[in-house]
């Protein structure tokens, strides 16, 4: 009688002609003759589903926040339209001492054409913040062959926009307390002008030490990216 497998109950006559019996574990109906896909509740085309589900999740998540970047166009309409408004009050400005420009002091024409300056330097500031903003965080402009194109464009990354930003605030300041001199004895005809010079002086100093902290982080900054 042909000796049998104790654990298959194969012969070694059935096993020499490739008759398979099922062994121990599988008439058992142990999990460990199930593949291993199915004994963990999935099979490879579940899996493979599962990943193309989640991989087309993360495409429209990516898309949508990468997109999400035109959230910040009407901030920059609305400092365009801030530029009309800007330029509005300039004209303003002008055609109110222009016509009277003979027969005003010194000092008034001083203090008149500062403060159209201060109107032009403030709107310099919106321009660059709205060039500058738009390239770097919004899309790019396609105007590389057009020859009134600034010089600057393209070339004002975050770091050199806010260095920029506060040179910038600087100058205004600078115009504020001009103007505040030139009418020196005005402003210190108030109860409170002394107050409010001493006020203007304080700010414009604390803005120029942190235009120069921000210029020395930046080369700071610099520096140490060189490095590495």
């Amino acid at each position: 009688m042909p000796a049998m497998n104790q654990f298959t109950g194969q012969s070694a006559i059935e096993k020499s002609i490739g008759i398979a019996r099922p062994g121990l574990l599988t008439i058992l109906g142990g999990n460990a003759a199930r593949p291993a896909a199915v004994r963990h509740g999935g099979t490879p085309l579940f899996t493979l589903m599962r990943s193309l589900i989640m991989q087309k999740i993360e495409k429209f998540l990516e898309l949508l926040i990468f997109n999400s970047r035109w959230l910040l166009a009407p901030f920059y309409i609305g400092l365009v339209l801030s530029i009309v408004m800007l330029l509005v009050k300039f004209a303003q400005e002008f055609f109110h001492f222009a016509p009277g420009i003979i027969e005003l002091s010194e000092s008034a024409v001083i203090l008149s054409i500062l403060t159209l300056v201060d109107m032009a330097l403030v709107a310099n500031l919106l321009i660059i913040i709205i060039f500058s903003g738009y390239e770097n965080f919004v899309s790019k402009i396609d105007s590389a062959g057009h020859v009134d194109r600034p010089e600057w464009m393209g070339k004002v990354d975050f770091s050199a926009l806010k260095l920029k930003l506060i040179a910038s605030i600087v100058a205004i300041s600078a115009i504020e307390l001009l103007k505040a001199f030139v009418n020196m004895s005005d402003v210190l005809a108030e109860p409170s002008g002394e107050r409010q010079l001493i006020w203007k002086v304080g700010i414009h100093i604390v803005l120029v030490l942190s235009g120069v902290l921000f210029a020395v982080m930046d080369r700071m900054s610099e520096g140490s990216q060189n490095k590495h």
